[in-house]
């Protein structure tokens, strides 16, 4: 027989591994579910892009949490953040500077809060049943980032003033290297720091196209071996997707959305944006559809002037409701906040009316509660007999199905539909109204309508 003495390591060693057995290492349970290699959780999901700078006049993370149970209340699911990372202060634009002139990626702006603070929030709303997202500034830095001085190989070095160059013609930035493996390294690491330090769900990855592809299909796949997160890429090429990214930016579609609003182009215009996505681009992919975001807002006006008035509803609708779409709503849609939000200074969004909440809350309950809308389910497209101004189509998963008819014009129309996936007893989303569909139903529509119906 053995000693005590001699059993002791064996006791010790027991001891721990039914400590750890005991005891998970994650103190919540991760979502490692998957649809079509995409996070399960956004197939029937959508975004909202925070810009904490004007968010609230304090422009803080603490400010910014307050709005929470509101966001929940509306449907938000993922809450998608400008960068969160200090702003360089050489060559700074405006007196704030550009969220995506980077000094550090492992550091909290202070004029959001400290990492606790961002912590505090991430936690919350987690708490609450959002996902979290932070803006990824991968294909530059900002003008001070201490890189440059400590890895200036880090950097594109200018051939004749031998200093790194801008990226692009940001005065703010500079170019970032890939071709230096160490960087490779270093950029994955410090994206894997945020999954660990605050258990993100995602990045959205600023100009992604301009990082090479295949550094994406290695840091991706890294990425998801700490956790089953999302990435949504900035940027419109089919490559991006193959390389591991869950969506990517609609921006063609959005082109042709902003024609057809102008008139200048006729509804039949969206099938040819659809069928370059379908030709293009790999099966199951995902596109992040919008009528506005942070850079269209500043620089580009949407979608107050891009689609203005009442002609923004039916577009709004579309990106909800289209195949492939996971769906955005930028900070201060819901008011409307109706003018240019500046992008390098102060200027805080006045929340107070509310005017389309009701409006983003049925469409996202809708959403997350019918198959018919989720991300992958069937599309098919409802003939008319005025389909240069309307557009109308099903969608179908699970038994389930939706039929949505927007007049894209702003001409008063009346549409009839043949197809025989009509028939049914449908209610429509807005009025509540319940309504037996038959084949050859003319739905009478006035400029800019919208209708989208749930079939029982």
């Amino acid at each position: 027989m053995r000693s005590i003495k001699n059993l002791l390591p064996f006791l010790l060693f027991t001891i721990v591994i039914s400590s750890c057995n005991s005891k998970p290492v994650q103190t919540a349970v991760q979502d490692t579910a998957k649809i079509d290699g995409h996070p399960a959780w956004i197939m029937q999901g959508n975004i909202y892009e925070v810009n904490v700078r004007q968010y609230t006049p304090e422009g803080t993370f603490a400010a910014f949490a307050k709005h929470l149970d509101r966001l929940k209340e509306m449907g938000v699911q993922t809450l998608w953040f400008m960068p969160i990372n200090p702003i360089s202060k050489v060559d700074r634009k405006g007196s704030l500077g550009s969220y995506y002139a980077v000094s550090s990626y492992t550091a909290v702006n202070a004029e959001f809060g400290t990492m606790e603070d961002w912590k505090a929030l991430v936690k919350q709303a987690h708490e609450k049943g959002f996902k979290v997202i932070i803006d990824w500034v991968p294909n530059h830095t900002g003008a001070d980032h201490y890189w440059l001085v400590k890895h200036p190989s880090f950097y594109v070095i200018d051939s004749v003033t031998g200093k790194a160059k801008m990226a692009a013609d940001w005065a703010d930035t500079r170019k970032l290297n890939y071709a230096n493996p160490e960087l490779r390294d270093t950029m994955i690491a410090q994206l894997k720091f945020w999954i660990t330090k605050s258990d993100l769900d995602g990045f959205r990855c600023d100009v992604a196209g301009d990082v090479p592809d295949d550094f994406w299909t290695r840091c991706i796949t890294e990425l998801r071996k700490e956790k089953n997160i999302f990435m949504l890429a900035e940027g419109d090429k089919p490559s991006l997707n193959a390389d591991g990214f869950d969506a990517t930016y609609g921006w063609n579609e959005f082109a042709m959305l902003k024609r057809i609003a102008k008139g200048r182009r006729t509804a039949l215009a969206f099938d040819t944006s659809m069928k370059r996505t379908d030709s293009t681009f790999p099966k199951n992919t995902l596109r992040m559809m919008f009528t506005s975001n942070h850079d269209e807002n500043t620089w580009n006006k949407a979608d107050y002037e891009t689609m203005p008035g009442e002609s923004h509803a039916p577009f709004a609708v579309l990106t909800q409701t289209m195949k492939y779409s996971v769906p955005l709503i930028y900070s201060g849609q819901e008011e409307p906040f109706l003018r240019a939000i500046k992008f390098f200074d102060k200027d805080t969004i006045t929340f107070g009316k509310y005017a389309r909440a009701d409006f983003y809350k049925k469409l996202l309950a809708l959403r997350k509660s019918n198959a018919a809308l989720s991300s992958n389910a069937d599309f098919i497209r409802a003939a008319t007999n005025a389909d240069d101004k309307v557009y109308a189509y099903f969608r179908e998963m699970n038994g389930k199905k939706v039929l949505v008819v927007l007049n894209l014009s702003a001409t008063a129309v009346k549409a009839k539909i043949d197809n025989a996936a009509i028939a049914g007893n449908a209610t429509e989303l807005f009025s509540s109204a319940s309504e037996d569909l038959k084949v050859g139903k003319e739905f009478d529509l006035k400029p800019w309508a919208y209708l989208v119906y749930d079939y029982k």
